[in-house]
């Protein structure tokens, strides 16, 4: 079957399409060298809607490529260059209509498709030039692969291979021409290592560095110094130079290197990663056929598979339910908010300070109990410019702007009468808490929101003393607050609408991921995960060594085993939180008593870290009390799992979220889960776990798994 044909069939099957033009224009290069043809990728939206390459839009880079050929052939061209619209090359395959594929046939022309269209740009008469002007991943970041030359925009704030984050290969070349052209080394870390460090994202002049790009421009007037370049390389005035390729042993430590690195974050639960390096292996011998054919065969097994359906799915979420939160308000109730107080000046008061202050840049007054923790708060803060300042990223004047806008008093009259927006972060008691809100309301103005970062406590029942409990709202943060997305958005049962929308629109500001949570015990992370930490610590008590029940949920790849989240957590937080569930649900919450003893014994952790990498505390395991029914890791799973399922179920049944797609939303974005799980239930469904545990599926057939 022709490109054409093969192309045409891919089309029917996706008919929403956002089709990217390729539009051919001739110019005169500099010096008299030629007329030279530039292709220009545009999909004729603006920046915020990024280039992307479906079955049309490859049909029309080919219909491209086959003018500017013929172009070639007839010499009446010295050259063809690819460039984007602005701010925006291309970002790769359209992922809409991945989804839709239901047949390994369809799949493979996927990646047949993109081959033949790309591999044509190696065979014009006359060189060719990828002029990365703006954002480049995936499928855009190998058609410039394909071409003889690339030069990289100094501006360009995202360049990368995404697709194994994604469960998917870098399948139009990725694989086979970017080991070839600077190294497996390297090239294993784009396609492996950034990738799944959270799709870690290239900036230009790291893409030169990299020897991807053979020439760096700044941004302001980068098309015209590319073509500049380009006239003195076709005349032979400058001659790119390119190191010599090691195919040697540095290659196979190069492809072991990444199977280490894909173990350490994967621990082999999805297969992306490990076919990638498969065949980065196989094309050490330079044949970029067979690498195309490999790519080409693993892109369409992993196309029919699960970890990439829940890996779109996971990216879906992320990138359009996040921004348009399920049971949101009408954001024109909001209130405008000109200045934020926040009560504490620990560590979370202060990171939410310099959050609040970067993001909306409007006056944060800070208070606590005393003058020395308040100038502790707003040092903070003040340091923290200056590392922005240190490393470039705001200027002096910004920086001088950020700490004239920070400040702190003791009495909470002096700074909190014109706050529009009053958020807490003192001691996790109620009490406490209720008597902050009472502070505050007797000064604040009585438009005010106030604002609980509580990770467990009932935000009605702090609320119910005031006068006005309506303006109390949950605003759960995760540490690190700069690091992590995710806003738990908690609805008191008074929480009325105004109150609502302004806290979605201030997380808006804040670049969060917002979630509206109804006010139930822990709402949603805190939850899942103390039920999933639950169940270990109680597998641990009954008898099952320390680190079998570790290793036993290995196989979901998460980012950190459970005894090392829990060092992160901090020990007695884990504690406090188990306790406040076990007072609610106390026939599925239990508070361990090892864990108690733990705590009571000052410990930080199970682990000590001496050697540089994680051992049990012997300390630890002494005080440990273990009954004798020990369980194997496949058992232990299958409980851990079951347990995760049915409170999953509950909460769903509660209404604590609208749909399971929140859940998955919370876990992504505020416990760094994998994509490739797509959250949870994607994976509960997929191992039969959802129907084992509540007789149903979380989600719909074809929701984050193959359509029937």
């Amino acid at each position: 079957m022709s490109t054409a044909e093969l192309l045409k069939g891919a089309a029917e099957l996706f008919p929403d399409e956002v089709v990217t033009q390729a539009h051919v224009r001739h110019l005169e290069l500099p010096g008299a060298v030629g007329t030279f043809a530039l292709i220009t990728l545009d999909n004729g939206l603006d920046h915020t809607k990024p280039t992307t390459f479906g079955p049309q839009s490859l049909a029309n880079v080919d219909a491209a490529i086959t003018q500017v050929e013929a172009e070639a052939a007839e010499g009446r061209i010295v050259g063809v260059g690819i460039t984007g619209k602005p701010f925006i090359f291309a970002v790769g395959a359209d992922l809409k209509g991945v989804e839709l594929l239901k047949r390994h046939e369809d799949a493979l022309a996927i990646g047949k498709g993109g081959h033949d269209v790309f591999k044509r740009l190696a065979g014009i008469a006359v060189p060719t030039f990828a002029y990365y002007n703006g954002a480049a991943m995936g499928g855009g970041v190998e058609i410039g692969l394909h071409c003889s030359y690339r030069t990289v925009s100094a501006a360009l704030p995202a360049f990368s291979l995404p697709e194994v984050f994604l469960g998917l290969v870098p399948g139009w070349g990725g694989c086979t021409l970017l080991p070839n052209l600077i190294g497996a080394d390297r090239a294993v870390t784009v396609i492996i290592e950034n990738s799944l460090n959270q799709n870690k994202q290239l900036k230009g002049a790291q893409v030169y560095e990299l020897g991807i790009a053979d020439a760096l421009f700044e941004g302001a007037d980068f098309l015209e110094q590319s073509l500049l370049w380009t006239a003195s390389v076709l005349s032979g005035e400058m001659t790119v130079e390119r190191p010599e390729i090691d195919r040697g042993d540095a290659w196979d430590q190069a492809v072991a290197r990444g199977r280490s690195v894909a173990d350490s974050k994967v621990h082999g639960a999805a297969p992306a990663a490990y076919r990638a390096l498969d065949i980065v292996a196989a094309v050490k011998d330079g044949d970029l056929q067979a690498g195309y054919d490999a790519e080409d065969t693993t892109l369409a097994d992993l196309i029919m598979g699960g970890e990439l359906r829940s890996g779109i799915y996971a990216f879906n979420l992320v990138q359009r339910r996040a921004k348009r939160p399920a049971g949101a308000p009408d954001k024109a109730l909001a209130r405008p908010v000109t200045k934020v107080g926040v009560v504490g000046a620990g560590l979370m008061a202060s990171q939410l300070a310099l959050l609040f202050l970067r993001r909306l840049e409007v006056p944060v007054v800070l208070t606590d109990i005393d003058q020395e923790r308040i100038d502790k708060g707003v040092g903070y803060v003040h340091a923290e410019i200056d590392k922005l300042l240190g490393k470039g990223r705001i200027n002096q004047d910004k920086a001088n702007r950020y700490k004239g806008l920070v400040t702190g008093v003791l009495e909470k009259a002096d700074g909190f009468a014109d706050a529009d927006f009053v958020i807490e972060a003192v001691f996790e008691e109620m009490g406490v808490k209720q008597k902050v809100f009472a502070e505050v309301e007797a000064v604040a103005p009585a438009h005010a929101i106030f604002a609980t970062n509580t990770s467990s406590l009932s935000v009605t029942e702090m609320a119910s003393k005031l006068k006005n409990p309506e303006r109390v709202v949950g605003f759960h943060f995760f540490n690190p607050v700069a690091v992590l997305p995710l806003l738990e958005i908690v609805r008191g049962e008074q929480t009325d609408e105004a109150s609502l929308a302004t806290a979605f629109g201030v997380a808006k500001k804040l670049r969060k991921s917002a979630v509206l949570v109804k006010d139930a015990p822990a709402f949603v992370v805190n939850r899942i995960l103390t039920r999933f930490m639950g169940e270990i610590q109680n597998v641990i008590d009954e008898g099952t060594p320390v680190d079998v029940a570790e290793r036993a949920v290995e196989p979901l790849g998460l980012p950190m085993s459970p005894l090392v989240l829990l060092e992160l957590v901090g020990p007695a937080i884990g504690l406090h939180v188990s306790e406040t569930l076990h007072r609610s649900f106390p026939d599925r919450f239990t508070v361990s008593p090892n864990l108690a003893a733990v705590v009571k014994a000052g410990k930080r952790g199970f682990y000590v870290h001496d050697s540089g990498k994680p051992e049990l505390d012997p300390d630890v395991l002494s005080l440990l009390e273990q009954g004798d029914s020990v369980l194997t890791e496949e058992r232990t799973r299958a409980r851990v799992l079951d347990a995760v399922a049915e409170e999953i179920g509950l909460m769903l049944d509660e209404g604590v979220v609208a749909e399971a797609q929140d859940i998955d939303l919370c876990l992504l974005t505020g416990a760094g889960w994998p994509f490739h799980l797509g959250g949870i239930t994607p994976y509960l469904d997929r191992e039969g776990v959802s129907e084992r545990v509540n007789g149903k599926r979380f989600l719909a057939p074809g929701v984050a798994s193959v359509p029937a």
